[in-house]
């Protein structure tokens, strides 16, 4: 695999291409999709699942190993060999889509993980559904799930694990110069440690009632508030005024595919938030106002929220600004880096 990747990287490099990382782009999925299915025609096996999940085929698995040692399918995606055979394989498994989960297979899934512990590969051909697929549902279906609005305990508790994780971090990584005993008001935490990388499985634990994604979503949104210091980006002539911005950004960028577009650096055109934040309300720009958003490409939403929503959205902020007679960007801010750890986990979270 190395061996592979050295000589296709010095292929890239003379052509003056950078070697990328993250999510693959449409046109990277097209490319692999287009690959995949030379390579079938080249070498005679019969389906990609043959190709790509060979251990489910013992009989043939001697002559495709060898195929696959003879060729490959990586030709013109400037990413390392193992992360392209890997996005194949979740492009091409039949397991992958297969819809809601049953009744009697929700069973199943608790039944097995009864016996098969978090063995998901094991689960997975038990069930004929994908690794990711049934350790997700799981998660889900493990215990009694609470899909309403959230009380002030169940806040109270996401609030308190997050506290406590990211304390642990911060005097694992600052062991020398960290006391246990220094207070929350004397630490301080970087923006990018309070949403990034924390384990949410075990967060989902310790809340008891929600499963990790909401605990997740819950988080940002006390986050939000947090970092823009309660002011609500998305309502008014603020919303107007992050709306536009957020467009004008995403159009500048040229970007074919939300993949290349760097949320962080857009997260400053909305005020200071964490990028989940802008990409969740891109998401409900799209939904909202592109027709038929699903049937088009990452450019095409954008240039229609360019070209039909922004002239819109400008002359409404024209008419309120005339109104109110006020204007305040909060967009123009700098991002803080540093926050008083104190002044994040206070007590005072209110409920959504």
């Amino acid at each position: 695999m190395a061996g592979r990747d050295l000589t296709r990287f010095k292929e890239f490099k003379k052509q003056g291409i950078a070697v990328k990382f993250g999510r693959f782009t449409q046109k990277e999925n097209k490319q692999i999709q287009k690959n995949v299915e030379e390579f079938l025609a080249l070498t005679g096996i019969d389906s990609a699942e043959k190709l790509l999940f060979t251990s489910r085929y013992p009989d043939d698995k001697d002559t495709i190993y060898r195929l696959k040692a003879e060729h490959h399918f990586s030709e013109g995606i400037p990413r390392p060999w193992r992360l392209i055979y890997y996005r194949a394989r979740k492009m091409f498994d039949p397991n992958n889509y297969k819809g809601r989960y049953t009744k009697e297979e929700k069973e199943k899934l608790k039944q097995y993980q009864a016996v098969h512990g978090n063995d998901w590969k094991k689960i997975s051909e038990l069930m004929s559904r994908s690794n990711l697929s049934v350790a997700m549902k799981f998660s889900e279906i493990k215990s009694a799930i609470n899909y309403g609005a959230w009380t002030k305990e169940e806040t109270q508790k996401l609030t308190n694990a997050v506290k406590e994780v990211l304390r642990r971090k911060l005097e694992t990584e600052n062991s020398d110069s960290l006391s246990v005993e220094q207070s929350d008001t004397d630490l301080w935490i970087a923006r990018e440690k309070l949403y990034q990388a924390l384990p949410w499985t075990e967060i989902e634990a310790k809340v008891g009632s929600r499963y990790w994604r909401q605990c997740k979503q819950k988080w940002n949104s006390i986050l939000t508030r947090k970092l823009s210091r309660g002011q609500n980006l998305y309502r008014g002539t603020n919303g107007l005024r992050a709306k536009i911005n957020l467009i004008k950004r995403l159009y500048e960028t040229n970007a074919e595919d939300a993949s290349e577009i760097n949320w962080d650096e857009l997260s400053n055109a909305i005020g200071d938030v964490p990028r989940t934040y802008v990409q969740t309300n891109f998401y409900r720009l799209k939904v909202s106002y592109v027709p038929l958003w699903k049937r088009k490409t990452f450019s095409e939403i954008i240039d229609y929220l360019y070209e039909k929503k922004l002239p819109e959205f400008e002359e409404r902020l024209k008419k309120e600004e005339e109104k109110c007679h006020s204007f305040s960007n909060s967009a123009a801010s700098q991002q803080q880096q540093l926050f008083r750890f104190n002044d994040i986990f206070d007590s005072g979270e209110e409920d959504d």
